[in-house]
């Protein structure tokens, strides 16, 4: 119990760490410096009074407005993927402990299928992809919800002169932001499982990264404790390479019989995934 419990908290004090790492820019004024040349692992909005760095789905959507090929930004988060998978999820990104801690408040739960969860790579090819080749505009980063808490509210606050420029899309954004508070509460990481385009993208590495989890099947009794305790609702028994998984290792720590272990191997990633988790 206290094991867990010391895991659980080594996680969330990584996740803490990771967002003063990325966010510490005390300034009314957007950063415009040099590190903004670089890219913070996980969602993380530029125009955030305190970010240090670039979100990669913000500088995605720019490379594709301009009709270049983006280079510098699919090779960043495809070492990210190769070598951690959908990690960065479940260690790294402010917007994803967020919702765990909303989620976290005692009240009434509802789960939703992960058939779903594919609709974030629609997301992903309308808003990030279609939309800002066509018109040039990053339609995302509009509607995001992680920029309209990290960027959208501060700015208008820090900024007064800025409440007289508020339109109707910034309504629009509030009301997501709204929606997306109030579902974390009783459905696990809905922005991540459903939306998240960041996500969609490490989430198709899983099944060739790295960094994987293995399942000993003769120690697995299908329990269903790894789904219970999944920020993701994942049964990972059932699909070790999920693109949901966020290797958060919560799977792990609850199985009662250790069917469950991180696995880093370099060959791995060019082996049958499926073979080499049920090993």
């Amino acid at each position: 119990m206290f094991g867990w419990l010391y895991k659980r908290i080594v996680r969330y004090c990584i996740l803490i760490a990771s967002f003063f790492a990325g966010n510490n820019y005390f300034h009314k004024t957007i950063y415009q410096g040099k590190l903004k040349g670089f890219f913070f692992p996980g969602l993380n909005c530029y125009a955030c009074p305190l970010a240090r760095f670039s979100c990669p789905i913000g500088s995605l959507q720019n490379f594709i407005g301009v009709k270049t090929f983006p280079f510098y930004v699919l090779g960043f988060m495809g070492l990210l993927g190769i070598t951690l998978g959908r990690f960065v999820c479940g260690w790294i990104c402010p917007f994803g402990f967020f919702q765990e801690l909303l989620y976290r408040i005692k009240t009434f739960k509802i789960r939703i299928s992960q058939k779903y969860s594919y609709s974030k790579y629609i997301v992903l090819f309308v808003f990030v992809m279609i939309l800002p080749f066509f018109t040039s505009q990053p339609w995302f980063c509009k509607l995001c919800p992680a920029g309209g808490i990290e960027a959208g509210i501060p700015q208008v606050i820090l900024n007064p002169y800025l409440q007289s420029l508020i339109g109707r899309l910034f309504y629009v954004k509030m009301a997501i932001v709204t929606m997306l508070v109030s579902f974390s509460i009783f459905v696990k990481r809905p922005f991540c499982r459903f939306v998240c385009p960041l996500g969609a993208i490490y989430g198709i590495f899983n099944k060739f990264t790295f960094f994987k989890i293995k399942v000993d099947e003769k120690k697995c009794i299908e329990c269903y404790a790894c789904q219970t305790v999944c920020p993701m609702d994942v049964a990972i028994f059932k699909a070790p390479d999920s693109v949901d998984c966020i290797r958060c290792g919560e799977c792990i720590k609850a199985c009662p019989t250790d069917a469950l272990s991180f696995k880093y191997s370099l060959t791995s990633a060019i082996k049958n995934p499926s073979q080499e988790n049920r090993r």
